[in-house]
């Protein structure tokens, strides 16, 4: 496996850190979690220190013992999608540089004949 970005590592360093936190909260033991999430001991301590080879599963699953699984599909739902926003505004941003001016006009000088028709 390559390397993570430095973002993502320190983004699933916090999460182990919180899963670990939940379960301690919970005062159970790395023994009855890891039975409860189905994995082993090393399996659980190498995810609550954000080990990027963990499965997402045991991720997924652990946050489903904690009740937060819900949230796990709102990180990458497509209204939080930034990158994907600003490539949109920039797409209409080159349509609407595309059109003439002459364009415009027609466009406009056609919505007032409309009107003058529903008026009439």
């Amino acid at each position: 496996m390559q390397a993570l970005p430095p973002a993502a590592s320190q983004a699933l360093r916090a999460l182990g850190e919180n899963l670990a936190v939940a379960r301690i909260r919970r005062r159970e033991s790395q023994r009855a979690w890891a039975k409860r999430l189905g994995i082993s001991v090393p399996t659980l301590i190498r995810m609550e220190r954000g080990d990027a080879g963990v499965s997402v599963g045991i991720y997924a699953t652990a946050l489903w013992l904690m009740g937060r699984v819900g949230a796990l599909p709102t990180v990458a739902a497509p209204a939080e999608d930034k990158g994907a926003l600003e490539s949109d505004v920039r797409s209409a941003l080159k349509r609407r540089a595309v059109r003439s001016a002459a364009s415009v006009e027609a466009r406009l000088a056609r919505g007032k004949r409309a009107k003058k028709q529903v008026r009439t």
